[in-house]
């Protein structure tokens, strides 16, 4: 029970920045833009959060300071891709060298040095109730943010006028500017969310998931929530499924090396990976899904008429 007790609540909180940085691309491209920075925007996000900590703020401010930076850094692509109109995936690639570089920097000066890391829940009686508690009532307040905004995401998509202006500006942004709506201001609005949940997801890596500074501690995450997005097929709860599938993946490869099973280590941490790639290879299999929500006008150009 212990074991399963730490599976589960390892894969709920190994998922989490997954969650954030994926539900803010599924955000963005229901827009019609792509954003390939996700790595970079994470980055930015983990080293404000950490320089937050080190310098005094008190954590709320610190993972708000990740957040931030990571919607400024997220601006940078919104100017090149929707004002000058660059293509997208150049951009979106020039944001991920950025901010691995950018983050690198602020880092230097880090040391190694672990810091508190954000602190979990805990209700009174509630958080003890045997089995219950340490299944659902421990984890740290961006957890349930994270689930809050699966919730919130998906509600506002499809459930709000405003949600179904956006995904008609992903469909068709022509028609959408034809009926009086600003396309360019709404997807500026979306990719500042996508970069302010990418840096959420990175500012919990380096200030709860792992409070210590280490140089691209990212690991890949921000190309997996990309792949997530299209794993999901563009639909918010296949998103969260995606993201608890590579926490799941992530944590059982970190049991299996602590129980020395005889498997070489360098395969055990491939093996999320591996396992999100065979995933996706078995879900592009069904082009008909992909099709009816693949946002129609994704990652392509869009100026006004005067």
């Amino acid at each position: 029970m212990d074991l399963f007790i730490a599976i589960f609540t390892g894969t709920i909180i190994a998922a989490t920045p997954l969650i954030f940085a994926a539900l803010g691309e599924l955000v963005v491209e229901k827009s019609g833009v792509l954003n390939l920075g996700i790595e970079g925007m994470m980055l930015v996000g983990a080293a404000f959060a950490f320089w937050g900590v080190i310098a005094g703020l008190p954590m709320p401010l610190a993972i708000l300071a990740g957040a931030l930076a990571g919607a400024a850094s997220s601006l940078l692509f919104g100017v090149l891709a929707l004002t000058f109109l660059t293509n997208q995936y150049a951009a979106g690639l020039a944001l991920a060298i950025f901010g691995s570089g950018l983050s690198a920097f602020i880092g230097r000066g880090f040391g190694s040095a672990p810091i508190d890391a954000l602190d979990a829940i805990h209700l009174p009686v509630l958080s003890d109730i045997p089995l219950v508690g340490p299944l659902l009532l421990r984890f740290d307040p961006l957890v349930y943010l994270a689930l809050a905004m699966f919730v919130l995401i998906s509600w506002f998509l499809y459930r709000t006028k405003a949600g179904l202006v956006l995904r008609t500006i992903g469909e068709s942004p022509e028609t959408a500017h034809a009926i009086g709506f600003p396309v360019i201001g709404i997807r500026y609005l979306a990719v500042l969310f996508g970069g302010l949940m990418a840096g959420l997801g990175g500012a919990y890596l380096s200030v709860a998931y792992t409070p210590l500074w280490v140089e691209n501690m990212t690991a890949g995450r921000g190309w997996i929530a990309l792949a997530l997005v299209v794993f999901a097929t563009w639909r918010p709860l296949r998103v969260l499924l995606g993201a608890w599938l590579f926490g799941g993946m992530t944590i059982l490869q970190l049991q299996g090396q602590a129980l020395g099973l005889g498997v070489p280590s360098e395969l055990l941490s491939a093996l999320p990976y591996a396992a999100t790639i065979v995933v996706l290879v078995i879900i592009s299999q069904n082009r008909q899904m992909l099709a009816l929500h693949f946002p129609a006008s994704l990652a392509k150009p869009f100026r006004p008429a005067n």
